[in-house]
């Protein structure tokens, strides 16, 4: 039970700086989120946190607030996403609430500007980042079709966003994961077809050897 409880108030104070402390939304602390859940407190692997980040991406609502409730799940349950998921929340949502009657008097303002601009520039790094952290996994695939499904998505995306296409990104990610359990399946279908044809053939030898042995 205290280690429980432990656990509930590290990712609470985890959370909360995350929340607090970083700007540029959801994708600006994927970066952040990995580091701390995979790094620092080797609460997941590399692994599972891209299988997280997949699911959040995946599933309704924010991706940071998304991945937050998975890490809390995975270290202490329930409780754990529970806590995760408001501790990440709780920080923006009380300074927009302070700030937003009065920011925008001040948008006009050069140095407001500036500040913004700098902002920006950092958002698109912790971006950056974040996608390069994802695309370790690429390190370590041989397989052929992913990188096919990798290449065509990145492709159908940039396509999207400079509006060559008109793409809906949503279908890229249902067609991701179709192709995924079809593709897991049919490996799975073919690696079994494969050992039922080797046990016979294997049998026999070891038979034929055995024999061979006798005789000598």
């Amino acid at each position: 039970m205290k280690l429980s409880f432990k656990n509930l108030i590290i990712l609470a104070l985890t959370f909360l700086k995350i929340g607090a402390l970083t700007f540029g939304g959801g994708y600006a602390m994927i970066s952040i989120i990995e580091r701390e859940a995979t790094i620092k407190r080797k609460w997941l692997t590399s692994e599972e946190m891209l299988d997280i980040i997949a699911i959040a991406e995946s599933t309704p609502g924010p991706i940071a607030l998304n991945s937050a409730t998975y890490v809390g799940a995975k270290v202490a349950g329930f409780l754990g996403a529970f806590v995760a998921s408001i501790s990440v929340m709780l920080p923006p949502i009380v300074i927009i609430t302070l700030i937003s009657s009065t920011l925008t008097k001040y948008f006009e303002n050069p140095y407001v500007k500036w500040a913004f601009l700098g902002m920006r520039a950092g958002v698109a790094a912790l971006i950056l980042n974040a996608v390069i952290n994802l695309g370790k996994f690429l390190k370590n695939e041989k397989r052929p079709a992913v990188y096919a499904v990798f290449f065509l998505s990145l492709t159908l995306g940039l396509l999207s966003v400079f509006h060559i296409i008109s793409f809906d990104n949503i279908f890229i990610i249902l067609g991701t994961i179709i192709f995924g359990i079809i593709y897991t399946f049919l490996e799975s279908f073919i690696n079994k077809r494969a050992k039922k044809v080797l046990t016979p053939n294997d049998k026999s030898d070891d038979l034929k050897n055995k024999n061979d042995l006798e005789k000598k």
